[in-house]
């Protein structure tokens, strides 16, 4: 098998290990356990020790490689990604149903392709907390399905659907007499805990159907999650090459996954949140770094803020810039927004050339349609809070939030490499 080829086994390996945001993270964490980095407790204090670290927080994990010869002021490299994607999270007294069937109460969590979500069997992915504080990763396997009203009983679906949030998207999962029935029990018996010890959930909806190459040549790779596994993939894959290599490097190399960027980043988990601060506050106060050194760090210092971005769409092609057109296998998107939505600048720019090139890998530039708005990332959010200079690259992606998405398989192993690039100081 060829470098790419690789690449997108272990890729789709990535994401079936990770359908919520907390299996993500624990993922994280195993390879880079198995790689030598050290967890670190956030409540205990911290050694100034060079190698591999790392901290999880909730769904978000952040990592970080210290040279031998850092000190006070000297930089980062954080690549920034996140961990959740768009689709349905369980409500509380999730139990519910009518007319013999068995549902699942769920709130729509972000922004997804609700119609992409019918008709798929899916899971429940997340955490349980039991009563004495422990916290029980949990997924069931295909449990769920949002059934679609079958068009004889509605001639016009299509001339247009449309969906309601609260009553078309409640997934059904047997049959029986709803009063009698408990959810949360069977769950608890996935995670081999007692229902009655569970006092507390975080589970959301993940499609159950494996990533899968296909298309001319194997060149298309289809699969859920891909906002922002990729990027979460590419940046792991960047820092355990990184760590492998015997180079004392001038910076330290980071990669934040944050969570909930799909619902504005606002937590303590999120890009709005300290997490970050705190880790990279931390990290200097063990090398002696006062205030004013550390804000030397931080003007000396990147990010590559990675998430993923829109190739042209072959059937609605006046939805994209006329004159910016990125298309799959082209190459990883540079993203521009004169309204700060992406925080790429000129000197980003000339940031991403130079790692391209050192990679050996193409770029193409997005930017949107002015009747378009696009959205935002934890780029500016990141430049915001920490003042450090930021640049917004990520794959293109066709179907984007929906509960499958597309991309071309050199585009996502051309993420790794640049972030390879970032990570190797090029």
């Amino acid at each position: 098998m060829d470098a790419v080829a690789d690449y997108i086994a272990d890729f789709a390996r990535f994401i079936t290990a990770s359908p919520s945001s907390y299996h993500a993270a624990a993922e994280v964490a195993r390879r880079l356990d198995e790689a030598g980095f050290t967890r670190l407790d956030e409540t205990a204090e911290w050694d100034a020790a060079a190698g591999g670290s790392y901290i999880v927080r909730d769904g978000a994990v952040i990592a970080w490689l210290q040279p031998e010869s850092a000190g006070p002021t000297t930089p980062f490299r954080v690549l920034g990604a996140h961990t959740d994607s768009p689709g349905f999270k369980l409500k509380p007294s999730p139990s519910t149903g009518s007319n013999g069937w068995l549902q699942a109460g769920v709130e729509v969590y972000g922004g997804p392709l609700l119609n992409s979500w019918l008709d798929r069997e899916l899971e429940l992915a997340g955490r349980l907390a039991t009563r004495d504080g422990a916290l029980h990763l949990v997924r069931t396997g295909p449990f769920l399905r949002i059934p679609q009203l079958a068009i004889h009983l509605d001639r016009g679906v299509n001339n247009g659907l449309t969906l309601d949030k609260q009553q078309h998207v409640q997934p059904v999962w047997g049959v029986g007499d709803a009063s009698q029935a408990d959810l949360l029990a069977h769950i608890a018996g996935f995670a081999g805990v007692d229902a009655a010890d569970v006092a507390g959930f975080d589970l959301v909806t993940a499609d159950t159907h494996a990533p899968e190459r296909f298309g001319l040549d194997g060149a298309l790779f289809a699969a859920g999650r891909m906002d922002n596994l990729s990027s979460v993939y590419a940046g792991l894959v960047a820092l355990l090459q990184a760590a492998a290599s015997d180079t004392d490097a001038d910076h330290v190399s980071v990669l934040a996954a944050f969570d909930h960027e799909e619902l504005g980043s606002g937590s303590r988990s999120g890009a709005s949140g300290p997490i970050l601060d705190d880790v990279l506050t931390r990290i200097g106060e063990t090398r002696g770094a006062t205030r004013s050194q550390q804000k030397q760090a931080y003007a000396a210092s990147w990010c590559l803020s990675a998430d993923a971005g829109h190739a042209v769409h072959p059937n609605y092609a006046e939805k994209h810039d006329p004159a910016n057109r990125p298309v799959a296998g082209g190459g990883l998107l540079v993203k521009y927004n004169a309204n700060q939505r992406y925080a790429t600048d000129a000197a980003g720019a000339a940031l991403v050339a130079g790692l391209a090139s050192a990679a050996g890998v193409p770029y193409q530039d997005f930017v949107s349609n002015n009747t378009v708005p696009c959205g935002s990332t934890i780029g500016p959010l990141t430049a915001t809070r920490l003042g450090i200079r930021t640049v917004d690259v990520g794959v293109p992606l066709l179907s984007m939030h929906s509960a499958r998405e597309l991309v071309h398989v050199d585009d996502a192993a051309g993420l790794g490499a640049l972030a390879t690039a970032f990570f190797a100081g090029a």
